[in-house]
C-alpha cells in the first residue's frame, strides 16, 4: 500500500510522515530536500535554477514512485510525483519563472514517467493557511526557507487546493492549523483516528 503526505511548504508532512510510519510500522519515504544540489541556489535565484531543481526532484520522486511500486511494505510517502507536477512546477511557469522551452520539456519528461505512476492509494493533504505556513518555516529556522515571499505561498496554496479539489483518489484532508500534532498528543490520535476510519473502517 502507498499513501502520500501532501501539503505546503510547512504544514507538517515530513514529522507527520515520520510519526505515522513509526505508529503504524510503516515505511517512510522521505523527500530528496536535505542533499538535493540545487536548493539553495534555487531559493537565492528562483528564475536562475527552477528548471535544475524540478528536473532533479521528478527524477528523484520517480524514482521512488519505482521503489514503492515493487515493495510489499506499506509505504508512506512525503510529498508526491504528482505534487512536483501540478503544485510547484505550475506554480513556476506561471510566475515566469519557467520558460515554456524548459516548462514543455519538463512535461513531456513527465508523461512519458506517467505510463508507469499511479497515484496513492490513499492521499492525505495537510491544509494550512499562509500565517501558519510563514509561523511554521520561521519555527523550523532553515536559512534558505527565510526568503521564502508570501506571493510564492500564496500561489502554491491556491494550486494545492484547485488540486484537491479536482483529485479522484482517495482522500483525507486535515486541517493542520490549529493542530500540534508533535507535541498534543491527542491532535495526533485525532488524526490516526481518521487514518483509522479511511483504512480500515473504524470509528
Amino acid at each position: 500500500m502507498h499513501i502520500g503526505i501532501a501539503g505546503n511548504i510547512g504544514c507538517g508532512k515530513t514529522t507527520l510522515t515520520r510519526m505515522l510510519a513509526a505508529h503504524y510500522g510503516w515505511t517512510p519515504k522521505f523527500e530528496s530536500v536535505t542533499y538535493n544540489p540545487y536548493l539553495e541556489d534555487y531559493y537565492k535565484d528562483i528564475s536562475r535554477w527552477s528548471f535544475n531543481l524540478e528536473v532533479y526532484f521528478l527524477a528523484q520522486r520517480f524514482q521512488d514512485v519505482l521503489e514503492i511500486a515493487s515493495s510489499k511494505d506499506v509505504i508512506i510517502q512525503d510529498r508526491t510525483l504528482f505534487e512536483g507536477v501540478y503544485i510547484f512546477v505550475a506554480n513556476n511557469y506561471a510566475m515566469g519563472n519557467l520558460s515554456k522551452r524548459d516548462f514543455e520539456t519538463y512535461m513531456q519528461l513527465f508523461h512519458v514517467m506517467m505510463s508507469t505512476a499511479k497515484a496513492p492509494d490513499l492521499l492525505i493533504y495537510l491544509k494550512s493557511s499562509i500565517p501558519h505556513l510563514v509561523s511554521q518555516i520561521q519555527k523550523r529556522g532553515r536559512d534558505y526557507e527565510q526568503s521564502i515571499s508570501i506571493e510564492y505561498l500564496t500561489g502554491l496554496n491556491e494550486r494545492y487546493e484547485q488540486w484537491i479539489k479536482e483529485y479522484k483518489g482517495r482522500l483525507l484532508v486535515i486541517d493542520a492549523d490549529n493542530l500540534d500534532f508533535q507535541n498534543r498528543p491527542e491532535d495526533f490520535s485525532f488524526i490516526t483516528d481518521k487514518i483509522d476510519a479511511e483504512l480500515y473502517g473504524l470509528f
